[in-house]
């Protein structure tokens, strides 16, 4: 079987809950609506699942036409409003000082109480999307044979959630690890074509459940035991798990769509 994609995913607000997509329109900052906003705490630094495994529980809905979001608690409790923003403030994500404006509304207060910590949600600038490379990583891909290659090597007895590495494209008809082989050459995925850039370091996030987001599976330790420096010393990032992309020609994608290394 050639190479498919087997999954599309997104998260409107970085560090909430994965969703999947049957389709999606690639763009030059990625998925349209992915990542569209983020938490800081009370430094103003970027929060996420890393430090509150709580907020993977919480599932948002973005309609970016209607100018509304809502999140859907796991009590059942549902928090939505329009999306009013206010004055552009100083914040930092990863490395970078972004001006970022807040949301107001309910919307902070509710993902704060859950979270148990003091959190403030964010809207992305259009300069730079949410997600955590910017342009250049766009978009990311992981096979479903690597997938399989770590459950193997972890002994797991049921299949890796896929959701738990939040990657945008999965990739099914290729063997374990081939995305790696992309690095430095373009992909033609559906109507769109990328230009793969690196890999995707793995961090805590990773061993934490997809939906609850309690810590349930040593992911990192297993990586370290078959992808760490020694193994893959030109690795780009550390326990490389997946490759991430620039997007050089915007288009259309589907589940079940051809990938095609293009150079």
């Amino acid at each position: 079987m050639p190479p498919r994609v087997s999954w599309i995913s997104f998260a409107p607000v970085k560090g909430l809950r994965i969703q999947a997509l049957e389709e999606a329109v690639l763009t030059a900052a990625g998925i349209p609506g992915d990542r569209a906003f983020f938490l800081v705490d009370e430094h103003g630094v970027m929060a996420n699942g890393k430090r509150h495994g709580a907020l993977l529980a919480v599932i948002a809905e973005h309609d970016a036409h209607a100018g509304r979001l809502s999140l859907r608690f796991p009590d059942g409790r549902v928090v939505a409003g329009p999306i009013e923003l206010g004055e552009p403030e100083r914040v930092r994500f990863f490395d970078q000082r972004l001006r970022a404006r807040p949301v107001a509304g309910p919307f902070s207060a509710a993902l704060s109480a859950h979270a148990g910590a003091p959190l403030r949600l964010l809207a992305a600038p259009p300069e730079r999307p949410g997600v955590d490379r910017g342009h250049a990583g766009a978009i990311t891909l992981l096979s479903t044979a690597s997938l399989e290659r770590l459950r193997q090597q972890s002994r797991a007895a049921e299949p890796i959630d896929e959701r738990r590495f939040r990657m945008s494209l999965g990739i099914d008809g290729v063997a374990a690890h081939a995305e790696d082989g992309w690095l430095g050459r373009a992909v033609r995925i559906g109507g769109a074509l990328v230009h793969v850039t690196g890999h995707v370091g793995r961090c805590v996030v990773t061993t934490r459940d997809a939906e609850s987001g309690a810590v349930d599976f040593p992911t990192l330790h297993h990586l370290e035991a078959y992808r760490g420096r020694a193994a893959q010393p030109e690795a780009t990032e550390r326990l490389p798990f997946g490759v991430y992309a620039r997007v050089l020609e915007p288009g259309r994608l589907r589940v079940g769509d051809p990938i095609v290394p293009a150079g």
